[in-house]
This record gives C-alpha cells, structure tokens and sequence, in this order.
C-alpha cells in the first residue's frame, strides 16, 4: 500500500497571493504529494482550478485535487474542456474530486440549481464528463443536456482522469462506488470510514466495477493547540454525532497518530488540513508538519 500525505490550505488560502505562492514553493520542495483546493464562492479561497493552475505553473512533481469542486450548474462540455487543460499542462497530475456543493444558502444561489435537483445533476454529469474525456465524440440525450456528435478537446493525458468524490451518507457512499474512482472522507472518524468502505465497494459491485485499494483517503482536519469554540461550532454542524475534540486532533503529535489510524484500517490518500489560521501564519509550521508526518509515506 502506497500512503501519500496531501495538503489542503485553510479557507482564507487565497486571500494573500505571495503566503498562497510561498505554501505551494513548500509543499513542492518539502515532499508533499499533493495541494488540495476546495470551492467556496462566499470565501476567500480562490477559484480551486485557478489556483491549481497557478500551483501547475510553479511545480514539477506534486499532484494537484479539488478538494471538492461543486458540479451541480456547471456546463459539462466546457467544465470538460477546462479540467482536461489543467491534466494537459500539468503533465497528468490533475485529480478531480467532485461534490453537490454545501448545504449553505449563500453557497447554493450561486450555482442557481435547486438542492433537491442537485443529486440528479451529478448524476448525469459525471457518466458525461468520463465519456467526454475518452471518446472521440459524445451523442447525449438526457434530462439536462442534449448533445450531438459532441467533440471536446484536448483530452486528459491520463486515461482514465481518476474522479473522486467525498461525502459518508449512505447515498453518497453508494454514488461513489456507482460512479466514482476514489472515496476522499471528510469530516469523519477512522471507524466511520471502515464501516464506510464495504457500502462502497458492495456498490461498486453490484454495477461491475471495482474501486482501487488503494483509491481510499480522508481529509484529516487539526488545529494547533486548543480548539477554538467557533471551530468547534463548524465541526458540530458537519458531524453532529461526533465530538468535535475527538474528531479534530489537537498538536502535531495527536494528527500522526490520528493519520496512522487511517493507515491502519487502509486508507491511504490522506489529506491535513488545517483549522485555524495560525498555521497558515507561521513560515516555520510548514516544515514542522513535513518532519512530523512525511516519514508515513510509503
């Protein structure tokens, strides 16, 4: 089993261009495998393709995810277009990871798709998009998009341009083995995610396919020291069942421990991400984080 340590910055990564430049010249010189951006169009992050496209141009070896990108009310053909750019002229080291979008009203109206429309999109698009990046031409005719003799170039570099998903609800558990290549965890503890796991693969049978082993990962979120309270009340809403202490470690120590658990039920794409924005702050964090974690990958 290959474990990869993944990197994903907090929300307001996007906010100063020259710490965003520095985080990425780090990753890259440090041995991170990967920079994971999320998509939140009421935040300060950026545009998750637009910064992996600026992370493209200043690195050679690193990975580069959407951690995730929202798909409901995007155009297939262009979004199609776009994503096979970023894996062309990255060499092949584009990872889409796609999701319905938060549960978040501000977040919502900016893609104008209804919640309860949200599921039905994704599950058009993504058989869609897989088509687009691997055939010559695409005949569609579906509830939402009606193409004829479709022909989008370029293509990915990679064959097949691997999709991973997110989400532990049991419907998205199965969407994932129904549609996806990878599981990506968030928010989730390690015994969520090995009860998780047979839903998916038990999909992914049933429709005769079959996820990698190795296609399994969380994102695994930390906080330096003490939790503050207004982390605490946005990890309670993501996982209610949970306490947010014991689902969020605390200190470097607690974050290995906690990303070798997931090592021991077999996950292995793992993904830190900080929750306070002292770690973004502190030029010195970055090593600290790569001597405490980056001797797991295998």
């Amino acid at each position: 089993m290959k474990v990869r340590i993944g990197f994903a910055p907090g929300a307001r990564s996007g906010a100063d261009a020259g710490r965003f430049l520095e985080l990425v010249d780090g990753l890259e010189d440090l041995g991170f495998d990967s920079l994971w951006l999320s998509e939140r169009v009421s935040g300060d992050a950026p545009d998750p393709i637009i910064g992996l496209s600026v992370a493209a141009g200043r690195t050679k070896r690193m990975k580069l995810g959407t951690g995730v990108q929202v798909l409901p009310g995007r155009n297939p053909a262009l979004l199609a277009q776009s994503l096979a750019s970023l894996d062309v002229l990255s060499n092949g080291r584009f990872l889409p990871g796609f999701g319905l979008g938060a549960v978040d009203r501000a977040e919502q109206q900016a893609f104008g798709v209804a919640r309860e429309e949200r599921a039905p999109w994704f599950d058009e698009v993504i058989p869609l998009l897989q088509r687009i990046w691997s055939e010559e031409s695409v005949d569609h005719d579906g509830p939402r998009f009606h193409y004829e003799s479709l022909r989008v170039r370029p293509q990915p570099v990679q064959q097949p341009l691997e999709i991973w998903f997110g989400g532990k609800a049991p419907s998205e558990l199965r969407r994932v083995g129904r549609l996806g290549d990878g599981w990506l965890a968030s928010f989730a503890m390690p015994d969520d995610c090995a009860s998780g796991r047979p839903i998916v693969e038990a999909e992914a049978s049933a429709f005769g396919r079959a996820i990698d082993p190795e296609h399994f990962g969380a994102m695994v979120f930390y906080t330096d020291s003490t939790m503050p309270d207004a982390v605490a009340e946005i990890i309670s809403k993501r996982n209610p069942s949970v306490d947010p202490h014991d689902l969020v470690p605390a200190g470097l120590s607690n974050l290995r421990k906690r990303c070798s658990e997931f090592i021991e039920i077999g996950f292995s794409k793992l993904v830190v991400v900080p929750m306070d924005a002292a770690r973004e702050k502190d030029g010195n964090s970055l090593t600290q984080l790569a001597d405490s974690l980056l001797d797991l990958q295998t």
